[in-house]
């Protein structure tokens, strides 16, 4: 129960002198000013002197503690206060030696126990502390201070820059960038500070200088005119006392002149002390402790040379070096275990990432497939799969991911499967001693081999051996090897699924490099107007339904100038849309330069248009499952007309129906291209050959 009194009393005593710190300041401030004004007594001084002596030394134990100079931001003001307060016990002392020819124990012990009684001595030794002071601590702490304020002002509209672009970046938040702004204005205003602080240390020893010689001038006219004093007499007794004051003052003040210096010196270390970072860093280099020791033998057997200190500090500074190059081996054997483990750690790592690991595009190969993949056994797939990816950036306009080749033996040996992200979207067999033979139509004669159907569009095929591909070509047979059917499978697979394979990093690297010729269209619209998983959506629609991103800059100025009125994806892809048509006409218009095409009826087209319903991913169509069924087998219909007269098979409708109508017939009649008629380009003529009725 009493320690837990103590520790209350104790808690209660800290709080009051935190609460009161502002009255205490103040007090000690008008205390100073009534020194200069109102006579001492000497125990008093004594009191006071003692003050100075400890006040100098907590400020510089506290420096050398510190690990910022920030943390002591107070430190300028701080010096202007005691350099007031040690001039204040000046004139005190002053008064009391000029006065009374004596100023208390504590001068009085100053002048003969320091310096031994002799004036002479003292006044050397006081010599010797102002011009340490003065001329080595305060005046390098001084450059040092103005070098580094302007320095520190220098930089502050790179590091507000700097701060600004990490906090753009999303490095840093709000409430960080705040912080390290203030920090920087924090440090600017110290060094600035700390610059004309150290005048006051200079001024300071110029002021003890002068004192010390009006003291001793003073005190002789005092001792011989004033007391009848022999000089003599007169110049030990008031020498001795202004040696002694002025020791007692310098002191202090030294102290304080080196906390100054460490402070402005100061390069800050996280978490670490002035102590331990000397220590640490003088003791990186245990081979320099050995010179050093080496050194020290040397000199301790020069003859006329003490041998003992030099042997002794030889026998000392080695054994340090020995201990630390010891300690230097543990953590080395510790480092190199450590390595050792994450060496076996990071195979099993990479292969548990490997397996956990999705890829855009995968293309798994039975056994027996190796050979056509492997360049090592004469396969040329890779190659292949590198031109699929050219051909499509230069179709399609985008930059299809790298594709991923692996061996499976879990499939069928003979057998291929193509992945997207993960799932498995297609398979097929070949036969890799064989060549696909395809149906054109125009056979002279029939082959005999295995019948199937080629992977990639689904027509009629035979496998046929080396011995029948001159005969196949013979009789008008499209004959291709393995590699080329699988890489055209993976070309068609590629195609369809193009929307999938656009994320926003891709398009975000588009988008950055068109930037670099482009600036104006993407700062207008990033990020003001659209976001990049916005204008992903966008492409994604485009490429769904077939159109190439090539033209990024109309797309992205298209972009640019409707989505301050709408930011509705649908809406916004069929304005790029219409100003794409040149370009969508070309897709599909045909040798002669006619876009053939069928209509849909207008009275059907009305109905249609009052079937559309709102919905968050946009307009569709709500029909009936029997109207649905019958409008299916319509479009069906005319999409049948067309083919058979060997046309695209498109459709012509309404701007409002034309999405509606696409994603309405998507499932059943994938191959079906829907235009409206803000997407004919004026140039290009078109010729309907039916109608949806």
């Amino acid at each position: 129960m009493a320690s837990v009194s103590t520790a209350r009393t104790n808690d209660f005593i800290i709080r009051q002198l935190n609460e009161n710190s502002d009255i205490l300041f103040a007090l000690a401030v008008v205390g100073v000013i009534i020194m200069l004004i109102i006579p001492m007594p000497t125990w008093f001084l004594d009191f006071m002197l003692a003050a100075n002596i400890t006040f100098s030394m907590v400020v510089l134990l506290v420096t050398i503690y510190n690990t910022e100079p920030l943390n002591l931001s107070v430190f300028p003001s701080l010096l202007l206060f005691s350099t007031l307060f040690r001039l204040a016990l000046s004139v005190s002392s002053t008064r009391l030696i000029l006065g009374q020819a004596y100023a208390g124990k504590v001068i009085e012990s100053f002048g003969n126990f320091v310096v031994g009684g002799n004036y002479v001595v003292g006044l050397i030794i006081f010599l010797i502390l102002v011009v340490i002071q003065f001329i080595v601590i305060t005046k390098g702490a001084e450059r040092v201070a103005e070098v580094a304020a302007r320095f520190t002002l220098d930089a502050m509209p790179g590091k507000q820059m700097s701060i600004d672009a990490d906090l753009n970046a999303g490095i840093l938040t709000e409430e960080e960038a705040q912080a390290e702004r203030l920090k920087i204005r924090q440090e600017a205003d110290f060094y600035g500070a700390m610059d004309g602080a150290t005048k006051f240390v200079k001024g300071d020893a110029i002021a003890s200088i002068i004192i010390v010689l009006i003291d001793i001038i003073g005190g002789l006219i005092i001792g011989v005119l004033q007391h009848g004093m022999a000089l003599a007499e007169a110049g030990r007794i008031y020498v001795l006392l202004t040696v002694g004051d002025g020791l007692v003052s310098q002191i202090p003040a030294l102290m304080l002149s080196t906390a100054t210096g460490l402070v402005v010196t100061r390069a800050a270390s996280a978490d670490m002390n002035m102590g331990e970072e000397m220590t640490r860093q003088l003791t990186a280099q245990p081979k320099a402790l050995f010179v050093a020791s080496a050194v020290l033998l040397l000199l301790g057997i020069v003859p006329g040379l003490p041998a003992v200190p030099f042997f002794a500090l030889a026998v000392f500074i080695g054994f340090i070096g020995y201990l630390i190059s010891k300690q230097s081996q543990v953590v080395e054997e510790e480092e190199l275990v450590e390595e050792d483990i994450q060496q076996i750690r990071a195979p099993l790592a990479e292969e548990l990432n490997e397996l956990v690991k999705v890829d855009p595009l995968e293309v798994e190969v039975g056994y027996n497939l190796i050979s056509l993949v492997l360049p090592e056994q004469g396969g040329d797939f890779l190659d292949r799969v590198a031109m699929v990816r050219r051909q499509m950036a230069l179709e399609m306009g985008m930059v299809i991911p790298p594709v991923r080749i692996l061996d499976n033996l879990q499939l069928d040996a003979n057998s291929y499967r193509i992945k997207l992200h993960g799932v498995e979207i297609s398979r097929y067999r070949i036969l890799p001693d064989h060549y696909l033979a395809l149906s054109s139509g125009l056979e002279s004669s029939k082959l005999e081999g295995i019948e199937t159907k080629e992977p990639a569009f689904g027509t009629p095929a035979i496998w046929i051996t080396e011995m029948q591909k001159e005969e196949a070509e013979m009789s008008n047979y499209t004959v291709v090897d393995p590699p080329s059917v699988m890489a055209t499978h993976l070309t068609e697979i590629i195609r369809e699924h193009a929307y999938e394979l656009l994320g926003r990093q891709e398009v975000k690297n588009t988008i950055d490099k068109i930037k670099e010729e482009y600036p104006a269209v993407v700062e207008e619209l990033l990020p003001d107007l659209l976001t990049v998983g916005e204008i992903q959506k966008v492409l994604q629609n485009l490429l769904w339904e077939g159109i190439p991103i090539k033209n990024m800059v109309t797309i992205l100025e298209t972009l640019a100038d409707y989505a301050s009125k709408t930011r509705d994806i649908q809406l916004l892809t069929e304005y790029v849309r219409q100003a794409l048509a040149r370009q969508i006409c070309s897709l599909y218009q045909e040798s002669d330069g006619v876009l053939y095409v069928v209509t849909v009826d207008p009275q059907l087209e009305d109905s249609l248009l009052q079937a559309l319903k709102q919905s968050e991913q946009g307009n569709y169509l709500a029909l009936g499952p029997d109207q649905a069924q019958e409008l299916i087998q319509k479009v069906a219909a005319a999409m049948r007309g067309l083919l058979e007269q060997g046309h695209d098979p498109i459709v012509l409708t309404a701007p409002l129906l034309r999405r509606p109508l696409k994603e309405f017939t998507y499932r059943s009649i994938r191959e079906l291209i829907v235009l409206s008629y803000n997407e004919l380009d004026p140039q290009v003529k078109v010729e309907v050959i039916g109608m949806v009725n």
